[in-house]
């Protein structure tokens, strides 16, 4: 009974926004030609006629990037962990990035859904634009990425000036760390993303490529997956100067101390076992000009310790 009440209530659910959506179906028809159009990051062309004005986020770095647009009055719901900045926390969550709650989505008639690409169930993402729904995909993978993100989800909620602000700072912080830190003494260095498995990043992930921008060289930067699983063997054999990790939470650092039984290995002998809180370098979010100040400063330490800088 209960799960036949359920299947009810989803169907009006879904069926008023059907009806809420239709003239947003009808208005993308013509957007191509008199409305908003910008392309996502599969790709993907995507019209508005009108800047959206109910938006949903359905990623952490959705959400920060959406805010970062200027865009953050029109966010009527976001997922699970979206924490930053803090009045996100206030927004109706609608479930996990990996599993939304469409009942509770689809009652808050969203007129624009900002997707992750390989982070959201494909089919409910397509069930969305049955609706009428646009959906918005980004996945930024290079600092320019991070820049074009925000300007395209600027376009889409109208708010174009603020966001090329937030961009163009980015793009000028980003380049002066670049400008700063090029031409140093490389430092050889793991970055580990996840512990349970082992998992780190090759040279393509954003996080790769901050480690290149701060002058270090990525021990598996050359791995052909974009987020290797590895194991203890393949990091002893590297090597690394500098092991940085993220972390469960702002401030957990426990993953470092498993290197720790390896007292030989370089960056342990040296204490160079180094934490970055992850939201600020594991999203591809403006913050990320943060978390790689903290990078480049690290991989400094180790160069002022063997005299080389």
């Amino acid at each position: 009974m209960a799960s036949s009440t359920r299947r009810l209530t989803l169907g009006v659910a879904l069926g008023l926004a059907l009806c809420l959506t239709q003239g947003l179906g009808a208005g993308a028809a013509q957007a191509h030609h008199h409305g908003r159009c910008v392309v996502d990051d599969r790709d993907r062309e995507v019209c508005l006629h009108n800047p959206a004005r109910r938006i949903a986020t359905l990623s952490p770095g959705a959400t920060e990037l959406t805010y970062a647009a200027g865009a953050g009055d029109q966010v009527v719901a976001v997922v699970s962990y979206s924490d930053y900045p803090p009045e996100a926390k206030e927004v109706p969550s609608v479930g996990s990035h990996t599993r939304i709650d469409l009942e509770a989505l689809v009652s808050l008639a969203p007129d624009l859904a900002v997707g992750w690409v390989t982070g959201n169930p494909a089919e409910q993402l397509e069930t969305l634009e049955t609706l009428g729904v646009a959906v918005f995909y980004i996945e930024p993978r290079s600092i320019e990425g991070v820049a074009s993100a925000i300007e395209r989800l600027a376009r889409l909620a109208g708010t174009e000036q603020a966001g090329q602000r937030v961009a163009d700072t980015f793009r000028q912080q980003m380049g002066m760390l670049e400008t700063q830190f090029a031409g140093r003494q490389p430092v050889s260095t793991f970055y580990q993303v996840w512990n349970e498995p082992l998992m780190s990043v090759n040279d393509q992930h954003l996080i790769g490529q901050v480690i290149q921008l701060c002058g270090g060289t990525n021990v598996v930067g050359e791995q052909p997956r974009l987020v290797p699983r590895l194991d203890d063997e393949v990091v002893l054999a590297a090597n690394p100067e500098a092991i940085v990790a993220g972390g469960m939470g702002e401030e957990n650092r426990r993953w470092l101390t498993h290197w720790e039984q390896y007292p030989h290995l370089a960056a342990v002998a040296n204490q160079h076992l180094f934490f970055v809180p992850p939201s600020l370098i594991q999203r591809p979010t403006p913050r990320l000009v943060q978390g790689a100040k903290i990078l480049c400063d690290q991989l400094q330490s180790v160069r002022r310790q063997r005299g080389a800088l």
